[in-house]
């Protein structure tokens, strides 16, 4: 479904002042008769065909918390008008995050004019092979869903433009929202299509800031599973919404259509990546660098961006395996990551661990490697730190040369997270310790950090001496066995300040765009689990 099939009806039941309302909700009805979404504010109505709400209260507790339900309304409508009127619900209700997100975003990727007719081109491009597949591939689960995720996709923005239309805003358009949900995508994307000059390994002059921390521990008699993750990426990226997403879908291959994860404004995916699944699926990752820039040429608007496979992934697969033969599919090539898939069907308390509980994907344009790693995980923990696993992935990528050239911030083995983590990780035995290891930054006493606030679990680049700028890790997410059963988590939202480390505040950095963010980040961890839904 595009936007051009679609006029849109609005009931309002709140005047204009209820947006000042910290909780707003909503409910959506598709009118098929005029093709047509209805939308009462104010009103939950489980018959609707999507409903649900959004709290903003990103400046109290440093996240906004989204929840949508769709496709149990009285009306059995066909699995794309669910997707579009959870999309459109969506869109509606969080579109001024949207829009700051967006100018807030737009500047850290796009920093130059030239940078954005080829990446225009490239993603209409790929915008209308996707809808071009969905259209000749009927019977193929893997596009059918690509088409429901493109509708749910169209749904948001029509949510977006009809908020704009009632504020008398200008509204978003296509590309920006494409934007938005391609922005892990566009880190590998804009610099194979607009090269920095330079080429190959010579640019990179100094260790990269990285992309995530993530730690899976299993206590020593298996008694549970801890599970955690830390983003790293500008601050600017700190607009941020937990999202839990019940979705009643009819396509007889879906494994699920629940999700409750880590998100922002205008993504129809984390990013970061931290899911729970009503598969039984446990999902999250940090970023792997591509430093052999002659694999930029695999790259081609003929595939399916890496934000999309992820929930393709999600919406088919049953098991690790499954998860990664689905993400393998049509591989963009961008956003190339590390995922780590836990199925806790196969994790006995107490008992045993199961062949396929642990699952490692990782990508680079050309290739999707993956393997079973419970055998390690059996033994402790899987750290996770922006370095390649799979020794294919690894050479291939370039690590080997930028080992050789700047030593060991380049070794799976010996870069400082992996040493810090081999050494602390047998203090994690519940929550509480989980959190202080993500959140760790001893930076001026930890031999392993030498001196920089970024060798750290939780990097704080904004401490830096001589190069400091608004950028680090930035959250936490944090939850186990029986917490994530219930679709439970526990988040926070800032730079970390354990040890002392001063409270981060953008006065420093008004140079940056942080357009609706808190002036300051000093937040404690917050509780997240559905309202509207239970496992």
């Amino acid at each position: 479904m595009t936007n051009s099939g679609v006029c849109v009806l609005i009931l309002a039941c709140f005047a204009a002042t209820a947006r000042s309302d910290k909780l707003l909700k909503a409910t959506a009805y598709w009118d098929s008769t005029h093709k047509a979404v209805v939308l009462k504010e104010g009103v939950l109505d489980p018959q609707g065909d999507a409903y649900g709400y959004y709290n903003d209260t990103l400046t109290s507790t440093g996240w906004g918390v989204l929840e949508i339900r769709a496709g149990y309304g009285q009306t059995a409508e066909p699995d794309a008008i669910t997707m579009f009127m959870a999309g459109y619900l969506e869109g509606f209700l969080t579109a001024p995050q949207i829009f700051d997100h967006y100018t807030n975003m737009y500047p850290q990727l796009i920093k130059k004019p030239k940078m954005l007719a080829p990446v225009k081109r490239f993603m209409a491009k790929q915008d209308d092979w996707s809808r071009s597949q969905v259209k000749r591939n009927t019977t193929d689960p893997l596009w059918i869903h690509t088409g429901l995720i493109l509708a749910q996709l169209d749904g948001l923005q029509a949510g977006v433009t009809e908020w704009a239309k009632q504020q008398g805003r200008t509204p978003l358009s296509q590309f920006a929202i494409q934007f938005l949900n391609a922005v892990g995508d566009l880190l590998d994307l804009i610099p194979a299509l607009v090269p920095g000059g330079t080429s190959g390994f010579n640019k990179y002059k100094a260790p990269p800031m990285g992309h995530c921390s993530a730690l899976i521990k299993m206590l020593p008699g298996f008694e549970n599973l801890l599970f955690a993750h830390s983003s790293w990426y500008t601050y600017a990226a700190t607009m941020r919404i937990y999202k839990h997403w019940d979705f009643k879908l009819n396509e007889p291959h879906t494994a699920t259509g629940k999700l409750s994860f880590s998100s922002y404004p205008g993504f129809l995916v984390s990013l970061d990546d931290f899911y729970l699944l009503g598969s039984g699926l446990m999902m999250t990752q940090t970023t792997n660098n591509v430093f052999n820039t002659s694999l930029y040429s695999y790259i081609t608007p003929a595939s399916l961006f890496s934000w999309q496979r992820v929930r393709l992934a999600h919406a088919l697969a049953n098991t690790g395996e499954q998860w990664a033969k689905t993400f393998s599919r049509y591989n963009s090539g961008t956003y190339n990551n590390q995922y780590m898939v836990v199925d806790v069907s196969k994790v006995n308390l107490g008992s045993n661990l199961e062949d396929g509980a642990l699952t490692v994907v990782e990508q680079i344009p050309g290739l999707v490697e993956y393997s079973d790693q419970t055998q390690t995980l059996r033994r402790g923990y899987w750290p996770s730190y922006n370095v390649p696993f799979h020794r294919k992935i690894y050479d291939q990528s370039g690590y080997v040369q930028m080992w050789k050239k700047h030593g060991d911030d380049f070794s799976y083995d010996l870069c400082p997270r992996a040493k810090i983590f081999r050494r602390d990780q047998s203090s994690v035995s519940d929550l509480n310790t989980l959190k202080h290891i993500m959140r760790y930054n001893d930076y001026k006493s930890d031999p392993y950090s030498q001196g920089d606030p970024c060798k750290s679990i939780c990097c704080r680049n904004d401490l830096q001496d001589q190069r400091a700028s608004p950028g680090g890790c930035y959250d936490t997410k944090v939850t186990d066995l029986h917490m994530a059963q219930k679709f439970a988590a526990e988040a926070v939202n800032g730079p970390t300040t354990e040890g002392g480390l001063p409270v981060f505040s953008w006065e420093l950095f008004n140079s940056t765009s942080h357009q609706g963010l808190p002036p300051r980040y000093n937040f404690s961890f917050v509780l997240m689990q559905p309202q509207l839904f239970s496992p």
